[in-house]
């Protein structure tokens, strides 16, 4: 905070405490106001890591237990960039979180890509495997 947001002035004096919110007085318009709460602010990152996942068929419930981010947070977030999932129900992701030497191992056994679309993202140290397989009739 450093000015009055009714006058803009810089001056302005400590007035007690409201609600637990430290309290001010402009000292050249005479208006009260307190400083606004700031909420918990989540990286880009992490927002932009959900709406991947998001749109790559995973649910807010998988979304939340892979980023530790709150599913109703990656539900605000697909509302407020109006993100549209592409449906397509011949192919079901799955997702498998893999250390880089897991990752090797897989890619080197052609049976685990044979059939089926793999994309790899990276998340933080590790790495995550999205793999659409064609649903067996």
């Amino acid at each position: 905070m450093d000015s009055c947001p009714n006058c803009s002035s810089e001056r302005f004096i400590k007035a007690g405490v409201v609600k637990n919110r430290q309290r001010y007085k402009c000292k050249a318009c005479g208006y009260f106001f307190t400083v606004g709460k700031l909420g918990k602010q989540i990286d880009d990152y992490y927002v932009n890591k959900a709406l991947q996942l998001y749109l790559e068929g995973l649910t807010y419930r998988e979304i939340e237990r892979i980023l530790g981010v709150s599913h109703v947070s990656v539900m605000n977030w697909v509302r407020k960039y109006n993100i549209k999932r592409p449906y397509n129900s011949k192919y079901h992701p799955t997702y498998k979180i893999l250390n880089q030497i897991e990752l090797q191992n897989y890619f080197q056994n052609s049976e685990n890509i044979t059939g089926a679309g793999v994309l790899v993202t990276e998340l933080g140290d590790k790495f995550m495997l999205i793999k659409w397989e064609r649903f067996r009739e």
